[in-house]
């Protein structure tokens, strides 16, 4: 049966919307691959030195791996506080937990402005500004939320019985966690995790205000990089930046189509 006009038009239609989102970021593509020393669009030559700068620059190397220390230990605290979050609060499913859910997703509504200075004044009087340890927790902050949604859409679809039939065969609280609900939610987890990297991976607004010297992430480069010149290694960290985001998308989308593809096995 061939789909109809409406089903077309939706089809072709989120892949223009997904287009004109994505477009505007593909212009550093070829800015990265200029010739000159400064931003501009090539004219017929192109040249590589800038992603070859990139990657011999100790300066630019160790924020690449500065943002990847810190966008792991983010992902890793974000998904459990935020499976742990989801987990109770599909258990205690009532109109305080849903208050509860409310206010854990603030950070996703609150302008990352307002978050950078609340951060900052709680951070000061404990010593923690332009630390790792300050960056993480501040990070970890801002991606739970986006763990704790992955997470409860999965739960959503979730057997609670199968939860009863564990408890009523003597497994205990922890047993049942880890053999029965973890595996039957992997994919939401696994969705959070690549969300919450993603997330502290380009994070620039809060790591202004909590970063000085010491700690220097790869998004906070570029950005001093456009502030002080143009020089367009810039572009071509934005396409390395832009390259890995890719990469954690195509991971998640084919971990996605695997499950979808077992379920449907099972059935």
């Amino acid at each position: 049966m061939k789909p109809g006009l409406p089903a077309i038009l939706n089809r072709y239609g989120a892949w223009l919307i997904l287009l004109f989102l994505v477009a505007p970021a593909l212009v550093a593509i070829p800015v990265s691959l200029t010739p000159k020393g400064f931003l501009s669009m090539p004219k017929g030559d192109y040249s590589a030195r800038h992603f070859e700068k990139l990657f011999t620059s100790e300066e630019w190397m160790s924020s690449f791996w500065q943002s990847t220390v810190i966008g792991l230990s983010v992902a890793v605290l974000a998904t459990a506080l935020g499976t742990f979050c989801a987990i109770g609060l599909w258990r205690v499913a009532s109109r305080w937990g849903e208050v509860v859910r409310a206010f854990l997703l603030l950070p996703l509504v609150v302008p990352p402005i307002i978050s950078a200075m609340a951060f900052y004044r709680l951070m000061v009087p404990l010593g923690l500004i332009d630390t790792y340890a300050g960056l993480i927790l501040a990070h970890t902050v801002l991606a739970a939320p986006l763990v704790l949604i992955t997470v409860s859409a999965s739960l959503a679809g979730f057997d609670p019985r199968l939860e009863q039939a564990s408890r009523n065969l003597g497994a205990s609280n922890w047993t049942t966690m880890r053999r029965v609900i973890l595996p039957s939610i992997r994919p939401g987890v696994l969705a959070g995790a690549i969300f919450a990297f993603i997330a502290s991976w380009d994070e620039i607004v809060v790591t202004l205000f909590l970063s000085k010297f010491s700690v220097y992430t790869l998004p906070r480069r570029m950005w001093n990089g456009i502030r002080e010149n143009t020089d367009p290694t810039v572009a071509a960290a934005a396409v390395v930046l832009i390259a890995v985001t890719l990469i954690f998308f195509l991971i998640q989308a084919l971990n996605a189509r695997r499950s979808r593809n077992s379920a449907s096995g099972e059935t």
